[in-house]
């Protein structure tokens, strides 16, 4: 499947009869089965329906930093991001990719 960020916004949770999806570099992963933390109200409902690569590796849940930019990121960063990513490809499926 492939969406593009404008598509995966309607994966955000907030109808009950979609998944929910999170996206990490262009990868869309479901997480409807963590959305007590994805799903609204939750501590992560920020990434719901979005690329959130920036933010993990930033290891913020700050809006303006919830985008597929990895530009400017420290190796530090990208070393975070590339732990958040195994650790997703470990508890969900990968259902798609982000399209621009």
């Amino acid at each position: 499947m492939e969406l593009t960020a404008q598509q995966l916004k309607a994966y955000d949770g907030t109808d009950p009869s979609k998944p929910i999806y999170v996206a990490i570099k262009g990868r869309i992963f479901d997480v409807t089965t963590g959305n007590s933390f994805y799903g609204p109200g939750g501590a992560y409902c920020m990434f719901a329906g979005k690329d959130a690569s920036r933010a993990l590796a930033k290891m913020s849940k700050n809006e303006e930093d919830v985008t597929p930019s990895l530009d400017g990121l420290s190796e530090k960063e990208m070393g975070v991001l590339n732990d958040w990513e195994k650790k997703f490809e470990a508890k969900y499926p990968i259902v798609g990719t982000v399209i621009s």
